[in-house]
């Protein structure tokens, strides 16, 4: 197409699916898939690389694990940006993270908002960021001398139980829990995160010869339950207001969980799994997955099965089944895989390149597991080719969109109105009416060659997602000529904060 020819027909493209309904039969190439990276900064094992590395290289790492997950078509990036009571960005509520700078409590230097940064680079590049909080882990070993005096370890002793070498918070004090809550909610409120994100750490694993001394909680709180009920209602109580209070703020940010990968054995419990695992959800954890979606407290579960498909006592096929069975349809559904186990596994079957593909392809067979998330980053930036090689090939080969916020979908009301075309020397900017009936959150472009009609729903066609940039009149988007000149027709469409999609808006050759 010859952008200089390039004019505006105002024509709404009506859609039959833009693929959020469940459909009997998925594409073998899915327009909406959750694809997510987990970006652990505990003990520096995604990023930064070094906690003595200076503010340059730290934003220089990001950027290649965001561009390295970019050119494989991922579109979620879980970034842990408070691991052990410390904080990846400026607080009064905690000190910062020495993962960041070297010592807990010690601003970067030069200054910077690394969360806000990494939000808008994030964005910029088409992903969803969502804020994953460690809430429970107060530190990771016992050297309090080491801690900010910030730190709530020596401010809330009180707060505090000790356990196998540790500090944790105590999920019973009601004080607790409004803290933590308060920690999101500034969050929430501060940052324009996509999602706030937990992981397996409730209650602590399970370690022989200790013993998580809670007693004096569970006598002045206990109110005649047993203990174990009563932990897991600590767990239900404060998941139950953290997910009100997300809402309150910002309706659209979601509230995902990554439990433990067993919920329960079968052994124990005719609905559990057909699995022999050591310690469990429900059982060791006091983490109910079912009760929370029960309560329609979650958005979203993502359970951690990093085994393989045909482990012995924990099968990733065996448990991709049972959480298909067992979730219901107001919680959406993603698996964790264990990426970081590819070539250094003692299971041997992690060392055969197609054992990630052949699972993604095993979750993508159950109707209600729409996406995947792997642990860690780190496993794919310049590692482990044959790998992303198939990924790229084959699973991950066109882009997609995450899913609709659940419980969230609904029309887009504004369409894209085009209300001038500049054609420069190396893009052509599109200038859009600004939309004044939803929050949008990005711009999608479509392409198609003269033999192929434009489909928006076919993810082949997706040329760019581009981050919506807000001004008072209007938002000017820069689409390559490269791009136009490949394709005689392009459409434009809106995405909001919810990740719903707007009907098209053609730009068609003369």
């Amino acid at each position: 197409m010859n952008p200089k020819k390039i004019f505006c027909l105002f024509i709404t493209v009506f859609l039959m699916s833009f693929g959020y309904s469940q459909a009997q039969m998925k594409p073998l190439k899915p327009k909406n898939e959750f694809r997510a990276v987990w970006i652990a900064t505990v003990a520096n094992i995604d990023w930064p690389i070094k906690n003595t590395d200076s503010v340059a290289k730290q934003k220089a790492d990001f950027i290649e694990i965001l561009n390295t997950y970019k050119r494989l078509n991922y579109n979620v990036v879980i970034v842990q940006i408070r691991s052990c009571g410390d904080a990846m960005y400026p607080t009064n509520l905690a000190p910062w993270s020495k993962y960041l700078t070297g010592k807990q409590g010690l601003a970067p230097y030069p200054f910077y908002d690394p969360l806000d940064w990494m939000i808008q680079e994030a964005h910029q590049r088409g992903f969803e960021f969502h804020a994953w909080f460690n809430p429970y882990r107060a530190t990771m070993d016992l050297n309090i001398s080491e801690l900010s005096r910030n730190h709530d370890v020596i401010k809330h002793p009180d707060w505090m139980i000790k356990y196998a070498g540790k500090y944790y918070y105590n999920p019973a004090l009601p004080e607790v829990q409004a803290h933590l809550i308060n920690v999101i909610n500034e969050v929430v409120t501060k940052y324009d995160i996509d999602a706030v994100h937990f992981d397996d750490y409730f209650y602590p694993y399970r370690v022989k010869g200790e013993e998580f001394n809670d007693t004096a909680a569970f006598k002045k709180y206990g109110n005649g339950m047993n203990r174990e009920d009563w932990r897991r209602d600590n767990v239900n109580t404060y998941l139950k207001n953290t997910y009100a209070s997300i809402k309150k703020i910002k309706p659209w940010v979601q509230f995902g969980i990554s439990p433990f990968g067993v919920w329960r054995n079968k052994s124990v419990d005719p609905k559990g799994s057909d699995t022999q695992a050591g310690q469990t959800n429900y059982d060791d954890l006091y983490a109910d997955p079912m009760a929370w979606m029960d309560g329609n407290y979650i958005d979203y579960l993502l359970p951690q099965l990093y085994w393989s498909i045909d482990h012995k006592t924990a099968s990733y096929a065996k448990l991709s089944k049972w959480w298909s069975e067992n979730t219901n349809k107001n919680t959406a559904l993603y698996i964790g895989n264990g990426s970081y186990k590819i070539n250094a596994d003692s299971d041997k079957k992690w060392f055969n390149p197609n054992e990630i593909p052949n699972q993604i392809d095993l979750t993508r067979s159950f109707s209600n597991i729409n996406g995947n998330a792997f642990f860690s980053a780190k496993s794919f930036v310049n590692k482990n080719q044959a790998v992303t090689n198939l990924l790229k090939d084959n699973q991950y080969e066109y882009p997609a969109l995450p899913y609709v916020v659940p419980n969230s979908r609904r029309e887009v009301l504004d369409i894209p109105n085009i209300s001038n075309i500049n054609n420069q020397s190396a893009n052509t900017i599109v200038t859009l009416k600004y939309p004044v009936q939803s929050k949008i959150r990005y711009v999608m472009v479509y392409g198609s060659t003269n033999k192929e009609l434009i489909d928006v729903t076919n993810p082949r066609q997706i040329i760019d997602k581009i981050a919506f940039k807000e001004t008072q009149d209007s938002i000017a988007i820069s689409i390559p000529k490269l791009y136009l000149e490949k394709h005689n027709n392009c459409a434009v469409t809106f995405v909001d904060y919810f990740g719903n999609e707007s009907q098209a808006t053609l730009l068609k050759a003369k």
